[in-house]
């Protein structure tokens, strides 16, 4: 896997869309950290678990409101095709 943050969006998009409640993805430090954001911002939560093979996952719980997922747009701004460097103080604050 080339962009495990982009796999990550993609796949709570997809929940979103299917309507679930939880998504799974592998788990890495990295991908902790985002998700450390996305729960402090109150947009989604998650747990540690390992699979049926015994490999370390991450279950995302997806949040809702009225019916419509909390999270309107995931959008992977730098990825491995196409880098976008900025200065530290152009970067929004979370």
């Amino acid at each position: 896997m080339n962009d495990p943050i982009g796999d990550m969006l993609t796949r709570i998009r997809n929940g979103q869309m299917r309507g679930k409640s939880t998504v799974s993805t592998p788990a890495s430090k990295l991908r902790g950290w985002v998700l450390d954001v996305l729960a402090d911002e109150g947009y989604s939560g998650y747990e540690k678990g390992t699979d049926e093979r015994g490999h370390a996952t991450l279950e995302i719980s997806l949040k809702y409101y009225d019916g419509a997922p909390v999270i309107r747009e995931l959008k992977r701004v730098s990825k491995p095709g196409r880098r976008v460097y900025m200065g530290s103080k152009d970067i929004p604050q979370v």
